[in-house]
């Protein structure tokens, strides 16, 4: 139903909008302390209560940060963003603790076990998180990973709705269309990002259990294989789901309504449709957005992924997005992709990909797609590399770290690396290195509403003036960075009465 999109996308002259689609970012961490294990301190007291805080949580256990940011039509400007986060937890955090550079957890001792099941700072939560260590155990709950949010421009949807409309009863339908479409191509081509971007090579001691671990060699991503983040076969809720939006909608309801999954947070497959509070409320109110869930943590970057990957990423998803999918045998087109997936993800990582070939037909439409919508030299040089990655599989992550595997452990290497990570971040002359164009009062005030929960836009005024617009709790203040008092964090109590209070609410 959606043919020649392509064509309409040049037609209508909506690339370049397209290449601003929003984006925004969630990466889970753990904090561990010097000698490599979780850390067992709590959670950073001058951070605001989890309860409302828009920038950083936790998750399964203490240990697990998660760092969200908001959504932002610019790679560039998403990942300033995560870099003042990160910054902001650096700098609240223990002398002692440091950040883990892997997705798969670091080595974890029996105590380690009971620690994490023992120490839980947010009780509304606590029955759900019984009830999933029970279920999964607490050495997969704590695997962690980047979560990137992605929504289409509604102008886009719009002016390409008027060459569709004989087909669809409605907008809404068109654009469940649309971002279905890309779901059924993110999951029929997970198996490239698993490739491309997998690290998480092998697995530390106590995460599978002592002697019986199921690999006998290093692999591309334990976390993207069988033996990762999935929901057990007894939910009903694999990849077949995405035969179509109402399977989809249909399947996850009667795995709730059975009580096969807790809530829809249970459901871990590689996308998640966002945007509304009701499964049924997709298909009167629309997707507002989707959820990629596939990415590993990579070491080689401080804040989990570098900005090429998310050039190519964004790329990538336009691609997917102007692909009509075959529906014919799509339920067994989706369960051979997850074999497919499973299998690169077990691959050995220095190895070409039986998938190669696959992948290098890939790259020759997204360059030919590239040249058709006049892409920016940033994509093309991210499509250059990554084609590049595809047939030289010593350039991918988990093969680079293969050289930093000593006695079937990562571990000496992710102290270094955290180590090294937290130097360089207390070190800048900056409070905010990616802020560094605020004055000092100004990062102050910036760190201060990040750790409180204040959300925070740079904005200027028609004599371009720098501003910042700081919300919370549906109210809106406004100041200009050049007129900032020696006490910021006064100024925001000033500012929001009630956040000192509230922001002591820990859980």
């Amino acid at each position: 139903m959606l043919e020649n999109l392509l064509t309409y996308i040049k037609q209508e002259d909506v690339a370049e909008q397209l290449y601003h689609s929003l984006i925004g970012i969630e990466i889970e961490e753990h904090r561990i302390e010097g000698d490599g294990h979780l850390s067992r301190h709590p959670y950073p007291q001058n951070l605001g209560s989890r309860k409302y805080h828009p920038y950083l949580q936790s998750d399964f256990s203490e240990s697990m940060n998660e760092l969200v940011t908001d959504p932002n039509p610019t790679i560039g400007g998403v990942l300033d963003q995560l870099d003042t986060i990160q910054t902001v937890l650096y700098r609240s955090m223990k002398p002692d603790e440091y950040i883990w550079p892997f997705s798969m957890p670091p080595a974890l001792s029996a105590d380690d076990i009971k620690f994490v099941e023992t120490h839980f700072a947010r009780p509304p939560f606590q029955a759900y998180r019984d009830y999933l260590t029970k279920k999964y155990q607490v050495p997969l709950k704590i695997v962690t990973g980047l979560h990137v949010n992605f929504s289409i421009p509604e102008p886009v949807i719009n002016r390409l709705y008027t060459h569709y409309e004989n087909q669809f009863q409605s907008l809404v339908d068109f654009k469940n269309a649309l971002y279905f479409q890309i779901t059924q191509n993110f999951v029929l081509h997970r198996w490239l990002l698993t490739y491309l971007f997998g690290a998480s090579p092998i697995a530390e001691a106590g995460f599978f259990p002592a002697e019986n671990s199921p690999l006998s060699h290093p692999v591309r991503s334990i976390r993207n294989s069988i033996y990762g983040y999935l929901n057990k076969p007894e939910d009903r809720v694999n990849v077949t789901l995405y035969s179509s939006l109402g399977n989809y909608i249909d399947r996850l309801s009667e795995a709730l309504n059975q009580h096969r999954l807790f809530s829809t947070a249970e459901f871990y497959g590689p996308v998640r449709l966002r945007g509304q509070k009701s499964l049924a409320d997709y298909r009167t109110k629309g997707i507002s957005y989707l959820e990629f869930r596939v990415m590993d943590n990579t070491p080689f970057t401080p804040n989990g992924i570098s900005r090429h990957a998310l050039y190519f990423l964004k790329f990538f998803l336009m691609y997917l997005l102007i692909h009509p999918v075959d529906e014919t045998n799509i339920h067994d087109q989706l369960k051979q992709s997850f074999n497919e997936n499973n299998q690169v993800a077990l691959e050995r990582p220095d190895q070409p990909t039986f998938k190669t070939a696959d992948g290098l037909q890939i790259f020759d439409e997204l360059i030919e797609m590239a040249k058709q919508l006049h892409a920016h030299s940033e994509q093309l040089q991210a499509l250059d590399d990554f084609n590049e990655v595809m047939s030289h599989p010593e350039l991918t992550a988990s093969a680079m770290l293969l050289p930093k595997i000593k006695h079937q452990s990562l571990q000496e290497f992710g102290i270094q690396t955290a180590k090294a990570w937290k130097a360089q971040r207390l070190n800048s002359k900056d409070l905010l290195p990616a802020m560094a164009n605020l004055s000092e009062n100004a990062q102050r005030l910036v760190f201060e509403a990040i750790a409180l929960g204040i959300r925070y836009y740079e904005v200027r005024d028609e004599n371009g003036e720098e501003l910042l617009m700081l919300t919370y709790d549906n109210v809106t203040q406004v100041v200009y960075s050049s007129k900032i008092s020696n006490h910021p964090l006064q100024y925001l109590y000033d500012l929001f009465p009630g956040i000192e209070a509230a922001a002591k609410k820990n859980w």
